[in-house]
C-alpha cells in the first residue's frame, strides 16, 4: 500500500485560521467590494471559483492569517496597533 505524506507537511499556512471576505469586513470596517479589490491578488489567498452556466462566476476567497497581517500593515502603512 502507498504511503501519502501529511498534506501539511513544509507549509505551515496549512494550520494557521483563515479568514472570509465576510470577516475580514467586519474586523477591517471596510466594504466587500474593497476587501476583495485588496486580496483577490494576493499570493497566498485561496480563490475557490463557483462557475454557473449563463451566469456570473462566484468567488469564495480565503485568506490565511498571516496574509491578512501583510495587508493590512500595508494599508495602515505599518501604523497597526
Amino acid at each position: 500500500m502507498e504511503q501519502h505524506k501529511p498534506l501539511n507537511s513544509g507549509n505551515p499556512r496549512f494550520q494557521e485560521p483563515h479568514y472570509t471576505v465576510r470577516e475580514l469586513v467586519t474586523m477591517w470596517r471596510l466594504s466587500d467590494k474593497t476587501i476583495r479589490r485588496l486580496l483577490q491578488s494576493e499570493l497566498g489567498v485561496i480563490a475557490i471559483q463557483h462557475p454557473k452556466p449563463h451566469k456570473r462566476i462566484y468567488r469564495s476567497l480565503r485568506i490565511p492569517e498571516s496574509v491578512a497581517n501583510r495587508v493590512y500593515r500595508r494599508i495602515t502603512n505599518g501604523c497597526a496597533a
